[in-house]
């Protein structure tokens, strides 16, 4: 009560369409009079929240603070080392080229000529002097100090800050530093939105919803997805011989981010508030023009730093995979999610957690099924290249253990080094002729966890077209580390010659899919995920949706997101045109599942579908969701003894989800309050769970708060992968009389050309305006998707992102 009283009398700021004031943004305003422990009107929550976030994903002060200082020393380290190594050694005595000669007294004869480090180590005078010579280094060195000098400050900035949030921790959300590892973000949300109705850190608002917080930490995000969902970004690269490559570095993305966001210039004159100019379509022109001269800028610039760039990266590859490389040669051929993939295939509002996650389960069915693909040629020329090599490997590795002498002629380390690298490589070129891999039901153990996948994919899983395409979100190591050594040249011809071009359909992009929401601030419409401002008559949507196809998100983008974002956010109530999405698709669920096999049945399958699918993880969610998978095969396959009629993978998922829905027990959500977590039953009579409870029953309360919670995640995990599963099956049956053959593509729909036709509008309400209804694109880097968009009218915005209607993902 002391608090809310406090709280009458705090003066609010005058300005109300700001959270801060010019040149306070980064503040943590405490009250004064005796409550220094009290958090009010916090006036840059974008921040704070984003460094709450941070916090806890880095795993407190410590971790943070101790990673920040290992940069630094790191940064000084890479500097130091390479100015000894090009100033401060005899190369000549290191390689034997001068012979050196040790006499002096008690020298033994045989020692005279044996050369040791210190011998190639010049004097530091004279070492200094060569540095002192080179006016390059010295500048050089100037520019690393300058930049260490920097670096340097914005930790110590960080550490006053991250302070702060930790005191925030303990105060406030009463989370102590030992216990903070025990907690999910969703649990220090929970304890945020519980906060704000005591202290009022955002006074616009008297509550804070989840969608509010996520919408802060990841404004700028949201508007990236949804400029790749546009095709406005990454921009593709025409070349000779390889075709149509989809180009994007983090030297890259940090460039847009500057030029987009929070550099000089850019289209937001704060945080969270887009400039009024770009919210007008009168002089669009002007605007677009003055973007063009912003890039170009900025493409000088990255030009004239490109040699300083380009030896910092260079040198950090050497220090970093070198010794990864000489350990483990066969890691340049592991893969990893692109860049694009990742922003590619991210949900409206997911957080990176929940992003990496995702993604971490999808690593071993994405690997396998590229490891399907094989070249009979490459194959042919890498048995024999590793015979070759280890022929002469074997004779060399055969005089050494006869007599290890051979060791001291030159060269011979050097080329058992290389034929053994040569070897690895090569042999990661030739398949396991043991294996037999099934292409579709690979691909769609992958769409179970990356949730998106475009209809020309399905039923030519083995052309090598789609592994092309699939390849562009799952590149290899070495792809990844060949396109960040050359970031530092390609990046100013792309921003000079091939991003200008764009800067009218950026700034149309930000007119018309930019919203105002209160509390919250200018956010791109898409992240609202607002089903009838931008849903897909084909996702499920048809009746409820009044976008056009220049609103539309392709493949589903608006609605699998909202599916994912409830799930992930239990009590987050969606606004009413949202939670008549999600009881359309409880009854289609519950419709399909009367025809769907039993969900005994399906457990009963669990072991032999893991097997089929090759799934090694042993763990309920992902035995139930290779049964939803592999079943429909099972049923096809004519196996004796099985009378059971074929059915799809969408009659299956709905049959569990549905299921889930009847059991005697929901999935909730724990607190720190239980002690004992009731597992979900898939059916009242079963005992799939019954060895978990038991486990967690006979746990104490501390690890059976994190077995519960732990297994809950995956449920919801399991549970979105079927809700993925069902959406797209349902999906390939909507859209059949709009199949197109594989390799057709058109282009996405000009930005420009919703602006040319768009009537004047306000600073938050964008009329849409329909086009022509045509097929959207798939393309992989031409794809369509609009992932952050709303054009929600002024008064349904500013109550979008409060409770409405209480509504569950789980049936």
């Amino acid at each position: 009560m002391a608090n809310f009283e406090a709280y009458q009398e705090y003066q609010r700021i005058d300005d109300f369409e700001e959270d801060s004031p010019p040149g306070e943004e980064d503040l943590l305003v405490h009250v004064p009079e005796g409550l220094s422990d009290s958090w009010h009107h916090i006036k840059n929550l974008d921040n704070f929240f984003t460094r709450i976030y941070q916090f806890h994903q880095k795993n407190g002060f410590a971790c943070m603070m101790l990673s920040e200082f290992f940069e630094l020393f790191q940064f000084l380290f890479v500097v130091t080392f390479t100015t000894f190594l090009f100033n401060c050694v005899e190369y000549d005595i290191l390689f034997a080229n001068r012979a050196v000669n040790h006499t002096g007294p008690g020298q033994n004869p045989l020692d005279r000529n044996k050369v040791s480090l210190p011998d190639a180590i010049l004097p530091s005078q004279q070492c200094t002097e060569r540095i002192q010579e080179n006016s390059l280094i010295i500048f050089l060195l100037i520019m690393a100090t300058i930049f260490w000098v920097y670096r340097m400050i914005k930790v110590f900035c960080n550490i006053l800050s991250y302070w702060e949030i930790r005191q925030f921790y303990i105060k406030a959300l009463k989370i102590s530093m030992d216990e903070l590892c025990n907690f999910t973000w969703q649990e220090v949300q929970d304890r945020l939105i519980s906060l704000q109705r005591e202290q009022q850190m955002c006074i616009h608002k008297k509550e804070l919803t989840e969608l509010d917080i996520y919408h802060r930490i990841l404004r700028f995000k949201n508007y990236m997805v949804a400029m790749v969902n546009k095709s406005l970004l990454p921009v593709q690269l025409q070349l000779p011989l390889l075709g149509n490559l989809v180009f994007l570095t983090q030297g890259l993305k940090y460039n847009f981010e500057l030029i987009l966001f929070w550099g000089p210039g850019s289209l937001f004159q704060n945080k969270w508030n887009l400039h009024p100019k770009y919210k007008r379509a009168g002089n669009r022109l002007e605007l677009a023009q003055q973007l063009s001269r912003v890039i170009l800028l900025l493409g000088v610039a990255n030009l004239l730093l490109c040699p300083f760039i380009l030896v910092w990266q260079v040198l950090y590859a050497f220090f970093s995979y070198t010794e990864i490389i000489r350990r483990e040669p066969g890691s340049l051929g592991a893969r990893r999610w692109s860049m694009f993939g990742r922003l590619y295939l991210r949900h409206f509002n997911e957080l990176d957690h929940e992003l990496h996650g995702r993604l971490g389960r999808g690593y071993k069915p994405i690997s396998k099924y590229m490891n399907s693909f094989t070249s009979p040629l490459l194959t042919v020329l890498a048995k024999n290249v590793a015979f070759f090599s280890g022929s002469v490997l074997a004779v060399l590795i055969a005089l050494t253990v006869y007599d290890e002498d051979v060791l001291t002629v030159q060269h011979i380390l050097t080329a058992i080094t290389v034929l053994g690298v040569v070897i690895t490589i090569t042999r990661s070129f030739i398949p396991d002729e043991h294996m037999v891999w099934c292409p579709e039901q690979l691909l769609q153990c992958v769409l179970a966890h990356i949730h998106y996948m475009p209809d020309h994919w399905r039923g030519n899983a083995n052309k090598s077209e789609t592994r092309d395409e699939v390849a562009q979100l799952f590149q290899y190591k070495a792809l990844f580390i060949l396109e960040e050594l050359l970031s530092p040249i390609v990046t100013p011809f792309i921003l000079i010659f091939l991003l200008r071009n764009k800067s009218l359909d950026i700034i149309d992009f930000f007119r018309n899919f930019t919203v105002e929401v209160v509390g919250v601030g200018d956010i791109c419409s898409f992240a609202q995920m607002d089903i009838r401002r931008h849903g897909n008559p084909l996702w499920m949507s048809e009746g409820q949706t009044e976008a056009s196809v220049y609103q539309q998100a392709e493949n589903g983008k608006t609605e699998l997101s909202l599916m994912h974002f409830t799930i992930k956010n239990p009590r987050w109530q969606p606004p009413q045109e949202s939670s008549v999405f999600i009881s359309h698709l409880k009854e289609k669920v519950h419709q399909d599942a009367q025809g769907g096999p039993p969900t005994q049945l399906l457990l009963s399958e669990a072991p032999l579908c893991s097997s089929l699918l090759s799934n090694g993880s042993g763990n309920e969610p992902d035995n139930l969701l290779a049964s939803v998978l592999a079943h429909p095969v099972l049923t096809a396959s004519g196996l004796p003894g099985r009378f059971v009629p074929p059915s799809t993978a969408a009659s299956a998922a709905a049959s569990v989800l549905a299921s889930l829905s009847s059991s005697h027990s929901q999935l909730p959500h724990a607190s720190r309050s239980r002690s004992h977590v009731h597992l979900p039953s898939t059916h009242p009579d079963s005992t799939m769970y019954c060895s978990d409870r038991t486990i967690i029953d006979s746990m104490s309360g501390s690890d059976s708060r994190m077995k519960s919670t732990t297994l809950l995640s995956e449920f919801a995990s399991a549970e979105m992968s079927l809700h993925a599963i069902y959406m797209h099956e349902v999906h390939q049956q909507n859209s059949l009389p709009h199949q197109r053959t594989f390799g057709q593509w058109q282009n996405p729909v000009p930005m420009r050309e919703l602006s040319s036709n768009a009537g004047s509008q306000t600073h938050s309400v964008h009329t849409a305006v329909s086009l022509s209804n045509m097929p959207t694109p798939l393309r992989l880097g031409g794809w369509t998707e609009e992932e952050e968009g709303d054009a929600e009218e002024e008064e349904i915005l500013n109550s979008g992102s409060t409770p409405k209607q209480d509504s569950r993902s789980s049936y």
